[in-house]
């Protein structure tokens, strides 16, 4: 690797830019090569009865190989962070720090896979085709609506989990830190109104977690307002999304008309509101403005209003950050060798991140940090349990 002392990059001396000089991971050998009794071993002539072993026993892959605890972290540049469609080239910095959060917080390897397609077959196919060598997968950064379907089929056609982060992570830690949010205003799922700003991959799926979670009156809105069946420009998605929150409350119209009295903003779209809509939620309320790097409601203004505050950055409190989550999960789900993720596992996880607070619950810390040494462990364990009561787990 090139020492950053010894690089000529343009950028030298930027220190973001030094840390990424050569890439941010290498490949390290498990076994010692000190020799030639070790190269035979480990290489020809003994691999071959390694390999003969697996191909008349294709399950003695899960433990003679590394492709159990190995996550394939795949994308296409569509969506990446909020830089948008960047294509596969740039986006590889950020799938090598995805790869890095997976070994650093939950133990588990990755590769980073950057595609030179944005063709949903394609894509499909492919990841089809590699599956064989890993444990999992990881879909990152890829646009909607078309990270439904390729998640959707995937999980379908392939008997390893697969998980798009930007959906699932992002609801897994925006639910944990609502549960305590909650907590703090004294209020139940049941009887709290939320506001899901944003219809895409991480609103959509905030918005199933919360309904597994017993909320119940939410309203999701995309650009042209709320999501419900009033509407004739709804994609299937979206409808399926209406019908399960602002048609059961008859809610429609634009973010002003349902942010009047409701408890919980979650922003995941960018954009920003206005102060006289923020001033019309409910006395105590909850405002998650989780865009990058601007949030949707600037911490300075909802304070004025709300009483729990959260953002997606790591320079103001309450940090929804999706590390909490994803290595945890896969961690948890491959200890017990499990064939899916399910919603089960998911709330499992939410419910574990929203336990390690305890008694340090205050509307400045409803969640734990990224490095709190309990955090992955706590959540792997929560995963397996509940991979084994849904039935998913193969040990």
């Amino acid at each position: 690797m090139v020492s950053p002392e010894l690089s000529t990059h343009p950028l030298a001396g930027d220190p973001v830019f030094d840390l990424h000089v050569g890439g941010k991971l290498e490949t390290v050998s498990r076994v010692r090569l000190a020799g030639a009794d070790e190269l035979s071993l480990a290489y020809t002539p003994g691999v071959a009865r390694v390999c003969t072993a697996i191909a008349e026993n294709p399950a003695l892959t899960q433990e003679y190989t590394w492709v159990p605890n190995v996550v394939a972290v795949v994308t296409d540049g569509t969506a990446v962070l909020g830089l948008g469609d960047i294509g596969p080239a740039a986006a590889m910095p950020v799938m090598e720090g995805k790869a890095v959060l997976f070994k650093e917080f939950g133990g588990v390897d990755s590769v980073p896979i950057c595609l030179a397609t944005t063709d949903v077959d394609e894509i499909v196919e492919t990841v089809e085709r590699m599956a064989p060598s890993f444990g999992g997968i990881n879909l990152e950064d890829i646009s909607a609506p078309r990270c439904f379907e390729i998640e959707a089929r995937l999980k379908e056609s392939l008997d390893i989990p697969v998980f798009h982060d930007d959906q699932h992570g992002t609801a897994v830690v925006a639910l944990a830190a609502l549960t305590n949010a909650l907590t703090v205003t004294g209020r139940t799922p049941a009887e709290t109104r939320v506001v899901i700003s944003g219809a895409g991959a991480a609103g959509v799926a905030v918005a199933k977690i919360l309904l597994g979670a017993g909320y119940a009156d939410i309203a999701v809105l995309d650009r042209q307002g709320v999501l419900s069946s009033e509407r004739s420009d709804l994609t299937p998605i979206k409808s399926e999304i209406a019908r399960a929150t602002a048609d059961n409350f008859l809610r429609c119209g634009s973010l002003a008309d349902v942010m009047k009295g409701a408890d919980v903003y979650i922003g995941v779209s960018g954009g920003s509101v206005p102060e006289e809509v923020v001033a019309s939620m409910a006395e105590n309320a909850i405002i998650f403005g989780l865009a990058n790097p601007t949030p949707e409601v600037h911490p300075d203004l909802a304070h004025k209003y709300a009483a729990v505050v959260a953002t997606g950055r790591s320079d103001f409190p309450n940090q929804i950050n999706n590390v909490l989550a994803f290595p945890g999960i896969f961690r948890g789900t491959f200890d017990v060798g499990a064939r899916s993720i399910t919603e089960g596992m998911k709330l499992a996880a939410a419910e574990a991140l929203a336990g390690l607070v305890g008694d340090d619950l205050r509307a400045n810390h409803i969640i734990p940090s990224p490095f709190d040494p309990r955090v992955g462990p706590a959540v792997a364990a929560a995963v397996a349990e509940a991979a084994r009561r849904d039935g998913v787990a193969r040990k």
